[in-house]
């Protein structure tokens, strides 16, 4: 790996729309707001603590974690990983973009739905198996992962004859000093890990919330954190819209919605991605989509979804654009056969990688869908790894702070995240909430 190598962005297919003449024009509007972000004086100021994450992660810590990572790969059939949303979309991500797809991970996730079949399909699962369970939740009152955490805590007490195993196999991802998580971990002895007090759900990947369970899966925090470092620093020392990758992105964005662009779809042509785009679903969802604002985040698997919403994106309104999300070298390949009887008329591509003709798919489609109206560029990773990983994460953070700055909301907030939640708890008869019971069943 070439640590000098940086993920790159290629703008050529918004031209028409946005051009170095459009960007340049941004500079000092993007001076603003990135002053207003370095020196935390921007909205949401209070939840910045992701900016600097990467350089002031403390080692003592770190080593502790990486300790007990060690204890759950030696030990654990499973580890159940308890959380919604930023609480384990990051591990989820991190471990579906670096495993095999047929290598089956030692961990599973609970916690992010309420579905019934699922949740007790896995209690039939792992009822028989050594697990480790780490819940991961700020207050602890989260009601999805509050829910899984009190089943499965009840199965254990019935699965292990001696509440020290019990104790041994749960790790508390928390608050540091308050919330209901926090009182039961110090109640019952549980070991745990801090969720800093500054940095929101959808930015943790690179706290415990994230680092944890993907130690435990054997994949490298050291180098996630380095790459995240890089883009840090580059965002530090260059704040130019036309040379910093992440800033260009960012007002690419920004005035792509101005041309009544409302749609983003991040797509790309390796299903070890997949999740990468719910991560990034998240993280942009939440930052953007408020005071009746913000691109829609939307994700797609080519060549797959090609034949199916790619007929959309190609014929249909011409509201969307798209950013292709590209790995440049893949680590393994396959050679495409020869035939003698070519019944198939597919010799013409015998002896080509497969890595080849997914490329030129790309190439393809990129072309194909701009000569449709839908302007796109591409975010290319050189390799599949840890360390362009947490460049990726650390590029599409920064990045969404400066494009919902840019559109005069505060990105740290999520307050539409609230609304169901009223709703659910009163439908539910939670104490409180009578009133919004009657109005609702009323209604």
């Amino acid at each position: 790996m070439d640590i000098n190598k940086n993920i790159s962005l290629n703008i050529e297919l918004l031209k028409h729309y946005i051009n170095h003449k459009v960007l340049k024009t941004m500079q000092t509007k993007v001076d603003s707001v990135n002053k207003s972000l370095q020196n935390g004086a921007c909205p949401g100021n209070d939840y910045l603590g992701w900016m600097d994450l990467p350089f002031h992660i403390n080692q003592e810590e770190l080593d502790k974690l990486l300790k007990v990572a060690d204890e759950i790969k030696n030990n654990a059939d499973y580890l159940i990983c308890i959380g919604i949303g930023g609480s384990y979309l990051g591990a989820k991500a991190t471990i579906e973009f670096l495993s095999s797809p047929f290598k089956k991970e030692k961990i599973l996730f609970l916690g992010h739905h309420l579905g019934s079949d699922y949740i007790a399909d896995m209690l039939d699962y792992v009822k028989s198996k050594n697990i480790y369970v780490n819940v991961i939740s700020k207050s602890g009152t989260t009601t999805e992962p509050g829910i899984a955490f009190r089943i499965i805590l009840d199965k254990m007490k019935s699965w292990f004859d001696d509440p020290k195993k019990i104790k041994q196999r749960i790790i508390a991802t928390t608050d540091k000093q308050r919330g209901v998580l926090r009182e039961l971990a110090d109640a019952e002895g549980y070991r745990t890990f801090i969720i800093p007090d500054n940095v929101g759900g959808r930015f943790s990947v690179l706290t415990p919330v994230g680092l944890l369970p993907i130690a435990a899966m054997g994949y490298d925090v050291n180098a996630l954190i380095e790459g995240a470092k890089s883009i840090a620093r580059l965002c530090k020392e260059n704040n130019s819209v036309l040379d910093n990758p992440v800033l260009t992105y960012a007002v690419s964005r920004y005035l792509l919605y101005q041309h009544g662009k409302k749609i983003e779809v991040l797509s790309s042509f390796d299903p070890a991605l997949q999740y990468i785009g719910e991560w990034w679903k998240q993280l942009y969802g939440e930052s953007e989509g408020k005071e009746g604002t913000g691109v829609f985040p939307a994700g797609t698997i080519f060549t797959t979804d090609l034949h199916s919403i790619g007929q959309y994106i190609q014929d249909g309104e011409r509201i969307l654009f798209e950013t292709f999300l590209n790995i440049a070298q893949t680590v393994k390949n396959v050679k495409i056969p020869d035939t003698n009887e070519n019944r198939d008329g597919l010799n013409y591509l015998a002896g080509m990688e497969l890595a080849e003709v997914n490329y030129q798919a790309y190439r393809g489609t990129a072309l194909a869908h701009y000569s449709g109206g839908v302007p796109n560029m591409t975010i290319t990773l050189p390799e599949k790894n840890e360390y362009y990983l947490g460049q990726l994460f650390y590029f599409f953070e920064y990045a969404v702070a400066i494009s919902g700055l840019l559109l005069g909301i505060n990105p740290f907030n999520q307050p539409g995240v609230e609304a169901y939640k009223q709703n659910m708890f009163a439908l539910l008869g939670r104490p409180g909430y009578e009133d919004l019971r009657k109005n609702l069943l009323s209604s």
